[in-house]
């Protein structure tokens, strides 16, 4: 006997899948990245990311940036042998041009963009709708009144109309007969500022990003008297965007122009530091080609926070030290190394530390020279002290190598650092240490006839940081826009106010409430003037007794 199981298995009939099963809370391909996309657009997400960017500027502010400073951050980089790899893997030396720190910047502006523009349509939305119907128990609200009037309704509800459509925009009730009512809204403009400050902010990150891709920021020490030409190879250091091109640099020149101005101070804890310092330049806005079609010659008092601007390219004065004249000569009296030396500031009362390299006549008989100046020399108690930073009694303490400096290597080096791997240190006939410690005038000769140094006198030096940023108010009309929404999300307070008149035994009953959208309003008092408002004039009173 034959026995059909489709009549009691309600799944025979049932095909059965043809690919593998999907569990129960499993996400598609499509219906996971939908669910990435609403996680890195949330107004969380951005909070994070913006959170992130301030934490990772932070390293950026705190170890030295070989764009911004090369010098300090090879210094740097010497005195911490162990950290120094490190850091460079993790990119802290260039935090700005990383790939960590550009990750979280374009993250965020992605999560900005994906936050704000559906915002912007819901709020346009929001904007064009009418105030919404009064509900049905006004009572019910926070801030409340209502009380009988002999006055029809309607003419009570056109009263309020006319009252709340001065600061608010109204809706009316079909009918003002029966049971109708007249609402208004206010502060809409709130949402707006809150709106305008996260797409202010969109477009700070776009204009620093203009800046960072197409701008540039460099350094240049200039001994005062000596000029500057705004070509690549004149900067002691250049930290250029991902799409800097060199031929749209501004072509000007400028000179720093003896004396530089130095307010030393007095008296008090802080005797012979500087409080202010500044510098007078001599610039053309253009300087390229023949010397006839210069521009015409113009002068600056360069000073802290007062840049000098040309065309798009400020000028910044951030620093300033001494440059001793020294000469060093071989044993033969041959001149070897002559001219002002930039020794750079260890303490806020200028004490230098300084090198000078002489490349010898012949092979292996290089001088070199580090130690230290003394702007204000003093002895205490048998000790070398700095007493101020004016140089008032200007005096060098180096000690002498000779040998071979390395400087035809080909391999590039610091001027500011000695190689004394194949060099040899002069030393008194007694074995002791030799130093060369001279004031101004003096020359003293290198044991072993290996020559003499002079120290003729002392020249200041500046310390210039030249950058542009283009499109540099793209990020200003930002910071504007950020105040005024910022200022706009604050104090604007956006409510709603509702009046409904109906007939009630005795006469009729109005019902007057308001309601304070942005939380901890007051609105007892805009409820009752919106209640005396609708009280009848004296003139209205007059004719209806007549």
């Amino acid at each position: 006997m034959s026995t059909d199981t489709s009549r009691h298995d309600p799944l025979a009939s049932v095909d059965p899948p043809s690919g593998p099963e999907r569990r129960a809370g499993e996400l598609t391909a499509w219906e996971f990245l939908r669910w990435v996309w609403r996680q890195l657009t949330s107004m969380r997400t951005a909070l994070v990311l913006l959170l992130l960017l301030a934490l990772g500027a932070i390293p950026g502010s705190v170890i030295p940036q070989s764009g911004v400073d090369a010098l300090k951050t090879q210094n740097w980089q010497a005195a911490h042998p162990h950290l120094t790899p490190i850091y460079d893997k993790l990119g802290l030396f260039g935090v700005y041009h990383s790939a960590w720190f550009a990750a979280i910047y374009l993250l965020l502006m992605v999560s900005l963009v994906g936050c704000i523009v559906p915002r912007l349509f819901v709020y346009w939305r929001g904007y064009r709708r009418q105030p919404p119907p009064a509900p049905r128990n006004l009572t019910r609200l926070p801030d409340h009144a209502a009380y009988t009037s002999d006055e029809e309704p309607e003419v009570l509800l056109r009263r309020a109309a006319r009252h709340l459509a001065r600061r608010h925009r109204v809706s009316t009730s079909a009918s003002l007969e029966e049971d109708g009512w007249v609402a208004a809204e206010r502060g809409q403009l709130r949402e707006a500022g809150n709106l305008l400050f996260h797409l202010a902010v969109l477009i700070v990150l776009v204009g620093f990003g203009i800046g960072s891709l197409f701008g540039y920021k460099g350094g240049v020490i200039l001994v005062v008297g000596n000029g500057f030409s705004n070509t690549l190879t004149q900067y002691d250091d250049f930290d250029p965007g991902t799409l800097f091109d060199a031929d749209r640099m501004e072509p000007f020149c400028f000179r720093v122009n003896p004396p530089f101005h130095v307010d030393w101070i007095d008296s008090g804890p802080r005797q012979g530091m500087a409080r202010g310092f500044q510098a007078d330049i001599t610039y053309r806005t253009s300087c390229q080609g023949d010397r006839s079609t210069w521009s015409t010659e113009k002068h600056y008092d360069l000073r802290v926070n007062h840049p000098l601007t040309i065309g798009g390219t400020q000028i910044f004065l951030i620093g300033h030290g001494y440059a001793p004249l020294i000469t060093v000569r071989d044993g033969q009296g041959h001149k070897l190394y002559d001219g002002p030396t930039i020794f750079l500031p260890e303490s806020s009362n200028f004490e230098s530390y300084g090198v000078v390299k002489a490349p010898g006549l012949k092979a292996g008989q290089d001088i070199g020279l580090e130690g230290l100046f003394y702007p204000t020399f003093a002895l205490v108690h048998g000790n070398p002290i700095n007493v101020m930073g004016d140089d008032e009694n200007p005096t060098l303490s180096m000690l002498a190598y000779v040998g071979d400096l390395g400087l035809n290597t080909g391999v590039p080096q610091s001027v500011y650092a000695l190689d004394k791997a194949n060099m040899r240190q002069l030393k008194k006939p007694d074995g002791k240490m030799f130093r060369v410690d001279l004031q101004r005038g003096q020359t003293v000769q290198l044991p072993d006839g290996a020559g003499s140094v002079t120290f003729h006198g002392v020249k200041r030096w500046t310390r210039l940081q030249i950058s542009r940023t283009p499109d540099v108010w793209v990020t200003l009309s930002g910071l504007v826009l950020a105040l005024l929404g910022l200022l706009g999300s604050l104090f604007i307070r956006p409510r709603r106010l509702w009046v409904r008149a109906r007939r009630s035994d005795g006469g009729t009953l109005v019902e007057v409430a308001g309601l304070d959208r942005s939380g901890g309003g007051d609105l007892a008092p805009v409820v009752s003037s919106v209640v005396e408002s609708l009280q009848p004039a004296d003139s209205e009173r007059a004719k209806e007794r007549a």
